[in-house]
């Protein structure tokens, strides 16, 4: 992975405040075991262990800008891991500076990321590396944020599994995004030539559709699909896309989100960059371990109006830390398997390894 040699230093600096905020290396790997055969929850279990026995940070020793750094996510499972930090940095008790902007479409935040009015996106990995691509190569990949969230609702019982929908209609949203190219990628393994798919703009209306007909079948992101199931007895979560994705056992692991910064953030206030991957990793430490206070931030918030809902939907949102080497390789996998289905689904070219960037050294 490339590492910006302004960043050697920092990082030098940072090593006791990582060891205490669970970013170890070694712990890790520990933890997490390798990210090219674990599975998917054996893989999130393993970070969220690591963050799970951090202490908060040790930065006295640690130097950095006063700059404010303009963070941009989705509004969903992206942000409920940033959500902690949101409340931290709005009372001022962030250690750096942050503002924050949540959105529903990702393309205004990869917008907001080119024009530079951004300097960090939370985004669908796919349109990461569509980004990479189309700033030439001017953002670079430090996290992931979110695993898999797609869930297949409807009240027919004869959906069990992605195989179960030879003959039938999907509903679904997300058209050329992450939501497509993972079904698509689905029902080709699975050899299932004759399912169509009926993309929608929101998951709003899907969920209007399937309380006309609960027999209809829909992919739909969490929180919606548990919001859908909430707001109808008859429907149930039938299957998992991450489970099917998993029983492929293909190498690679099924992601939703990734952190992407621009590289001249990254070159002109590292040690920024550093303590925000710092503080998100106590972020997402205490929106596991507080679920009361995430599932009301989560309604103050505006991402899902129910609490008894974003508490059933919490489990399911994917919420992950994953850094450095086991990073670049679960993201290298997943992407190989978008491009490989269909070249521009990731911008047309595979990233380089500079796209994969360690700021933290480990």
């Amino acid at each position: 992975m490339k590492k910006n040699s302004l960043l050697k230093p920092l990082c030098a600096i940072l090593f006791a405040a990582l060891i205490l905020s669970g970013c170890s290396g070694e712990e890790e790997a520990t933890a997490a075991g390798s990210a090219e055969t674990a599975g998917t929850e054996e893989l999130q279990a393993g970070h969220e262990s690591s963050v799970e026995e951090a202490n908060v940070a040790s930065t006295d020793e640690v130097e950095f800008d006063d700059y404010t750094l303009r963070i941009g996510s989705l509004k969903g499972p992206t942000t409920i891991g940033l959500l902690p930090l949101i409340e931290k940095s709005e009372a001022g008790n962030a250690v750096a500076n942050y503002s924050f902007t949540m959105e529903t479409d990702p393309a205004a935040l990869s917008a907001a990321m080119i024009s530079g009015d951004l300097d960090v996106a939370l985004l669908p990995a796919n349109l990461a590396a569509v980004l990479y691509n189309r700033t030439n190569a001017g953002v670079a990949a430090i996290e992931i944020n979110t695993l898999g969230v797609l869930d297949c609702v409807s009240a027919d019982e004869s959906i069990a599994h992605i195989s179960d929908l030879k003959g039938k209609t999907v509903l679904t949203t997300g058209q050329g995004s992450t939501p497509e190219y993972v079904l698509r990628y689905l029902l080709e393994q699975y050899d299932v030539k004759d399912c169509k798919l009926e993309f929608k703009s929101e998951a709003t209306e899907i969920a209007a559709l399937l309380q006309e007909d609960p027999k209809q079948i829909a992919v739909l992101p969490q929180p919606f699909a548990t919001s859908a199931v909430a707001g109808n007895d008859a429907l149930q979560i039938r299957f998992s896309l991450t489970e099917e994705w998993e029983a492929l056992e293909n190498g690679s692991k099924l992601i939703t989100g990734v952190t992407v910064v621009r590289r001249e953030i990254l070159e002109e206030h590292p040690s920024v960059v550093a303590m925000f991957l710092d503080e998100h990793a106590l972020s997402v430490r205490d929106a596991k371990n507080d679920i009361e206070k995430t599932v009301a931030l989560i309604v103050k918030h505006d991402i899902i109006a129910s609490e008894e809902v974003a508490r059933a939907a919490l489990d399911r949102c994917g919420v992950t830390w994953i850094t450095g080497t086991d990073m670049e390789i679960v993201l290298k996998g997943y992407l190989q398997v978008l491009y490989d289905a269909d070249h521009t689904s990731i911008g047309g070219t595979f990233p380089t390894s500079d796209f994969y960037f360690d700021i933290l050294g480990k």
